[in-house]
């Protein structure tokens, strides 16, 4: 199996489940060395209330043949991710190529079909906390280590393609806003030879949306029992190959700045899911009118 990434190393924020897992596998695949970054590790899980750690993510990156390496980081806390940061330039002699920001953490914080004006102003700005500084906090610290080796990429993950309002305003603030750290880091790393993107997934099958849906993977075409669209779903892998295609792309500077999508790469790159599929979600909500409003993708 070719490995693209074979001496590459990676930091994936948000590691421990999702679209971060899937990344982080998916880059293992390739034969990175990711740094497994997140909140819930072993015997100490997040307030998140869900049981996959970091351990767990960094094991199925090794048994793709990259290497994992499990790093507890909360990412609201700016000690642990300059502590990260210096262990990369120790353990890595600085080495750093790729950057994935892709902490959220904020689902029980998101209520939906509520107007702004009678959400919680102090969970509307615990995501903004969570999901968009955080972001920054990982690039402020992280990004120099790219910046030095004078080539690299940094990939926000975030839920569309686009600016429209996503069904919450506290959610469509962040998803958005991590749209535009993308294009703004973007202005400034382009003389540095460093590509920003913000890459989004379709309907994610998460470990979260098989429990909401009552599946496994197995089976999760059963799924369309309670919503048709689940079959337009993909897995975190598809993100994770999308994230693999840009990182091995050695014309990724012409990409820079734009707003990407798993199908769209798809289309580009010519990978598929862990399935054999295609999955096309922008063609399909076209297709069903999904547009206005706008159907957030699960994450």
């Amino acid at each position: 199996m070719t490995q693209p990434l074979l001496g590459k190393v990676a930091v994936v924020a948000g590691a421990t489940r999702g679209a971060g897992r899937g990344i982080a596998v998916m880059l293992g695949e390739a034969g990175a060395t990711v740094y497994v970054t997140g909140r819930s590790t072993q015997g100490n899980l997040s307030d998140m209330g869900r049981s996959e750690t970091i351990e767990e993510t960094a094991a199925l990156v090794d048994a793709r043949g990259g290497r994992g390496i499990p790093v507890r980081v909360d990412y609201t806390a700016e000690a642990d991710v300059a502590a990260l940061a210096a262990r990369i330039t120790d353990e890595q002699n600085g080495q750093l190529d790729l950057l994935v920001n892709d902490v959220w953490g904020c689902d029980s914080l998101t209520s939906w079909g509520v107007p702004f004006w009678e959400d919680s102003l102090h969970n509307g700005l615990l995501i903004q906390q969570r999901a968009v500084h955080t972001h920054l906090t990982a690039s402020l610290h992280l990004v120099p280590l790219i910046v030095r080796r004078g080539s690299g990429l940094v990939i926000e993950i975030t839920d569309g393609f686009d600016y429209r309002y996503r069904g919450n305003l506290f959610y469509s603030l962040a998803k958005v806003s991590t749209i535009h750290l993308a294009q703004a880091m973007a202005a400034d790393l382009r003389p540095h030879n460093v590509a920003a993107v913000s890459l989004s997934p379709g309907f994610l099958r998460s470990e979260a949306m098989l429990e909401h849906f009552g599946v496994t993977e197995t089976n999760w075409q059963d799924g369309a029992a309670k919503d048709v669209h689940f079959l337009q779903s993909e897995t975190p892998s598809y993100v994770g190959r999308a994230v693999a295609a840009l990182a091995a792309d050695p014309g990724i500077m012409s990409l820079s700045g734009h707003i990407l999508t798993s199908w769209g790469l798809a289309d580009r790159y010519g990978f598929t899911d862990q399935d054999g599929r295609t999955p096309h979600w922008g063609r399909y909500a076209a297709e069903q009118g999904f547009y206005e409003p706008y159907i957030h993708s699960g994450e």
